[in-house]
């Protein structure tokens, strides 16, 4: 039996998935570097070497542009 990925349910939008990045969702990665002004490649980086943890991440980031 072959397992396939669900989607993301958008409309969970609590604060517990509002802390979290999702390295698998290419429109999270995608906001997240639209936000810090980074490459997509650097926020793919960022969430893979921080984890999902938004704030470490945001903090990861704006170390970065400094």
């Amino acid at each position: 039996m072959e397992e396939t990925a669900m989607a993301d349910d958008k409309s969970k939008r609590g604060a517990a998935d509002r802390r979290r990045i999702s390295a698998s969702e290419p429109y999270e990665v995608a906001y997240f570097a639209r936000k810090h002004g980074i490459s997509r490649d650097e926020a793919e980086k960022i969430v893979k070497r921080h984890g999902s943890d938004r704030n470490e991440a945001n903090r990861a980031a704006e170390r970065l542009k400094k």
